[in-house]
Order: C-alpha cells, then structure tokens, then sequence
C-alpha cells in the first residue's frame, strides 16, 4: 500500500514539474515573440536594395569605387570638404539623410569631418581591420554604402570623429522657401492637433492622416492596432510669407507633451508619438535646433521624445476624421 502511495506521488511530481516547465517555456516563447515584434517597429530605417550592375549605372566610376568598393578619395580633394553652409548631407548613392551642416566641424584630416549623424539609425557601424589597423567603417543604413570610419577623436560633448568621404554625400542647401509649403506633425490623437494648428494665421488648410508606417493605405482600424509603425499626424499647408515654420513649431510643442513616448496622455501606442517629419533641409535644420534648444532650456523635467524624421507617404484618414471638431461645432478635447 505504501509504495502504491509512494509511486502516485512521484506521478502527480513529475506531471507538476513537466507542466511548469511546459509553462515556463510558453511564457518565453511570448515574451521573445513580443520581442521580436518591438525589434521589428524599432527598424523602420527603409532599406534600398540594387544590383551591383544598377549601382554602376547609377554612380560615376569614382563614386562607385569609394561607396560599392569601400574606396577612400585622397585628403583635401573633396568638393564638400571646405564646404560650411546650411543643409543636409544625403548618402551620395540612395540620397537618404546623414548628417546636418550644423555637426560639421574642421577636423583638419582633409575629410569632411561630423561629431554626429542626423539619426542614429541613419549609420550602420562595422570592424575594419584591412591595412593593419583596427578601425570602425561606417555606412549608410538604407543602402550599405560606405561612408568613412569613426574615431574617438573628436570634440565634446561625445568625442566622435565622423570622418567621411566627400565622393560618399551629396549636399542639399538649405534655401528660403517661396509659394505655399506643407509641414506635418504628429502629437497624439490628431483631432485635437488639426484643431489647434487650423487657427494659425498664416495656415492656409489642415488635413489629418497617417504617415512614417510601413503598409501602404492603412485604415484607422489598422493603424489603432499599432502594428503598421504610422502615427497619426497633420499635414499643414502654410504661406511662409504670413507664418514661419519656427513659428509652426512653436504651436507643435506648446500644444502637447513632447517628452511622453508612444502615448499622449490616456491614449497609448506608438500611433500617438510625437514626431517632426520635415520636408526640406530648412526644415530639418529649424525642427532639430528647436529640440536642442528646448531640451537646454530646462522647460521640461524629463528629455523630449520627440522624433525628427524625413517626410514619408501621406495617407489621408477617413472623411469622417477630416476636421473633425469643427465638423462638430467643438473646440477640442482639452490638450
């Protein structure tokens, strides 16, 4: 009778422990899913694939060499390397954005030299031990271009050395806009952001949508799930005569919490991130300084979360969204 008792025990130990670990393993399974899918929305750097034979009838020989063979031009031959006015730095073979005219300093190496990229998902960073020495290759993250190497000896606050190839970058200058501009902006529910951004003087219209996702004409439905990567924004057509873009800017942060992430008060997911998507180096340059300024300013208690991200495909939201409280003879919903 006893080891009858004995051996029904052990049974009911090992089905516990088996069912334990059978949980154990399904809670990880979840978690590395969820993961993944985090992974996934964080990569939104939209990659640029081409053969070798369309990268060459693309690019000049020397263009090629330096950014397909990893080539590096000879020091102070570069055409951007004494070059100090406003604008972008794009990847000379896809034209996606690296760096700001702002972070460019005189390094004295006879390349144009950075103390940042524009984004850091704009760089993708490798070992390079070729030459006997051990250094880290930089390249563009949307096509895998080389750019240059990376060194710790630049100035503060960071101490990086971007030292970049002019043949790698095209320069676009930032230029004075003329006739009617558009400005998108994304706070949170959009509702509101379309309501508060139609009363400036100077905006000529307003229209709310979806943008900076990764599916094309997403629905609202779609885009409440906060799996396709797009926010919920407004795109703002002005009269830069009538109402600066700094002066936009100042209605984006004044109308909202830029330093909450993926939520805006009671409404969460990364739909209602607060985000800049600039549609000109000007823009760019205006968006990015503002950040900077804000976050030296101590305004706010913690940094802001506010995202500075080139211009992507506007998809217009349902009419029943189009001006949505005026419709409504209402004034907003508090923000």
């Amino acid at each position: 009778m006893q080891r009858t008792f004995s051996l029904i025990v052990l049974f009911l130990v090992v089905t516990l422990l088996s069912f334990a670990a059978a949980w154990q393993v399904q809670i990880a399974w979840g978690a590395e899913g969820d993961t993944t899918k985090k992974e996934a929305k964080m990569d939104s750097t939209k990659k640029v694939v081409k053969s070798e034979e369309e990268w060459k009838k693309e690019l000049t020989p020397e263009q090629y060499r330096i950014l397909r063979q990893a080539g590096t031009e000879r020091a102070f031959t570069g055409a951007l390397n004494d070059l100090y006015d406003p604008g972008l730095y794009r990847c000379g073979a896809c034209g996606a954005p690296l760096f700001r005219s702002d972070t460019k300093y005189d390094h004295g190496s006879g390349w144009p030299s950075f103390t940042e990229p524009i984004t850091a998902g704009a760089i993708e960073y490798r070992d390079d031990n070729t030459y006997g020495m051990s250094r880290v290759e930089v390249r563009c993250a949307a096509c895998g271009s080389h750019l240059g190497h990376v060194f710790d000896d630049g100035p503060g606050p960071n101490g990086k050395h971007y030292c970049i190839n002019s043949a790698s970058m095209k320069f676009e200058k930032a230029t004075q806009a003329t006739g009617p501009q558009k400005a998108t902006f994304a706070a949170g529910c959009f509702w509101g952001v379309e309501l508060k951004l139609s009363q400036v003087p100077g905006v000529l219209s307003t229209r709310v949508g979806y943008t900076g996702g990764h599916t094309k004409s997403p629905t609202y439905e779609e885009v409440c799930t906060d799996e396709t990567g797009h926010a919920e924004a407004v795109e703002v057509t002005y009269d830069p005569t009538k109402v600066s873009y700094e002066k936009l800017l100042d209605t984006f942060f004044n109308l909202h919490d830029p330093t909450q992430i993926d939520r805006q008060g009671p409404d969460i997911g990364a739909q209602y991130r607060s985000a800049i998507f600039y549609h000109s180096a000007a823009q760019e340059l205006a968006a990015s300084a503002t950040v900077k300024k804000l976050n030296a300013s101590g305004k706010y208690r913690r940094p802001l979360a506010t995202q500075v991200v080139p211009a992507d495909t506007f998809y217009p939201a349902e009419e029943y969204h189009q001006k949505y409280y005026q419709k409504r003879g209402k004034q907003g919903c508090g923000i």
